[in-house]
């Protein structure tokens, strides 16, 4: 009787259980001397929050394979995404990260270094190749000479930190002339490095520093010119701030005022230092989980910033609520930002932006509601 070969590492070539891959590692730049000059106590929480941006940025559906200090390795198997998809997944996660650099920036509650000093942002390698999915009791893991690659290629010779490396593995997938239309915003370059037991290694790259322009700055005003993936709604209320306030803020009232929310809990899995984190179960099921990210005056008016997350048509959205006192009443503006990257997109331009303002309305009409009710009821 032949005997046939089980086990895989000797098994022929015929027999090999790899697969081609997407392998994609945002890491963060910056990350060893912010831990270095700010302490584990201060640096964990933004850290661990910063690596929640970038999975929630995932539009591609990639797998999370693993979380290495800072940096995470995503793979998609089957065939190459398109540049369009894949350029487009790069802006997510880059504004994304820095969107949430840039409100936290203006964090006046806890003491810390100004985030700007220590210039935290991303690099982002991108390779396509053979990956073979191994099972490690509950962990996923890769191996392969492609997956090792990828990981080199976080060290290069480029002079930067914020990036976008493509390997000719995924560069030889798209058509030369889509690839150069795809990086009209930025300029693709060439680069080349050597690596012990691999040989040269030839990629292109593009800075990721003109998408910095698109940030949503929270200390300007939000037009719609300027942030075109915003809408904003504004009414009187006839209550005064610190009740309107105060509502906004407590999570049990959630359920009263956020359409189709029948439950709110707190996230008890954690605890950080800029804000709170609960979940809002729907009534139709799913639930979406938000942040508070800020609450402050400034300009004599109150500002209170959250984050939606859980929420995969708009990852990361904001939600900017701006309240100004006038005769006893407040003048509220509510106004919701995604990520430019959902622009130009049918879809998300008439469907989901149609859907998330009808919630937002319902919403804003709810809360008002409420909060003249429980003025009444103070009065009496």
């Amino acid at each position: 009787m032949e005997s046939t070969v089980t086990n895989i590492s000797i098994a022929t070539h015929e027999a090999d259980d790899s697969q081609p891959a997407l392998l994609f590692i945002p890491d963060i730049s910056g990350f060893t001397r912010f831990m270095h000059e700010n302490g584990v106590q201060y640096s964990r929480n933004l850290i661990a929050d910063l690596l929640e941006i970038i999975i929630e940025a995932n539009i591609l559906n990639m797998e999370v394979c693993e979380i290495q200090g800072d940096a995470i390795l995503f793979y998609k198997l089957g065939e190459a995404p398109a540049i369009e998809q894949l350029v487009g997944q790069c802006k997510q996660i880059f504004l994304d990260f820095q969107n949430y650099l840039r409100i936290m920036e203006g964090d006046e509650i806890m003491a810390g270094p100004k985030l700007s000093d220590n210039k935290l942002t991303l690099k982002i390698v991108v390779h396509y190749g053979r990956i073979s999915v191994t099972q490690i009791r509950d962990h996923t893991k890769l191996m392969g000479t492609d997956v090792i690659l990828a990981h080199r290629l976080l060290k290069n010779s480029i002079e930067g930190s914020e990036y976008v490396l493509l390997t000719e593995g995924y560069l030889n997938t798209q058509k030369p002339e889509v690839v150069k239309q795809s990086f009209e915003w930025s300029q693709l370059k060439d680069g080349m490095n050597n690596y012990e037991h691999v040989g040269d290694i030839r990629y292109k790259y593009a800075f990721l520093t003109p998408l910095r322009l698109l940030v949503t700055d929270p200390e300007t005003e939000h037009t719609l010119k300027q942030y075109p993936n915003t809408f904003s709604l504004k009414d009187q209320i006839k209550a005064p701030v610190d009740l309107v306030l105060r509502v906004i803020q407590n999570y049990r009232l959630k359920p009263k005022w956020m359409h189709r929310v029948k439950r709110a809990q707190f996230d008890t899995r954690k605890v950080n230092r800029i804000g709170t984190n609960y979940i809002c179960e729907m009534e139709k099921g799913g639930s979406i989980e938000m942040q508070t990210l800020q609450s402050r005056e400034a300009g004599g008016r109150m500002e209170v910033i959250e984050k939606m997350a859980n929420f995969k048509m708009f990852p990361n959205s904001l939600v900017f609520y701006f309240l100004h006192e006038e005769d006893g009443c407040t003048n509220l503006t509510l106004e919701f930002h995604y990520s430019r990257v959902s622009v130009g997109d049918y879809f998300y331009d008439h469907f989901g932006r149609k859907q998330i303002k009808g919630f937002m309305k319902a919403s804003f009409v709810q809360l008002k509601a409420l909060c003249e009710q429980l003025h009444q009821n103070r009065q009496k």
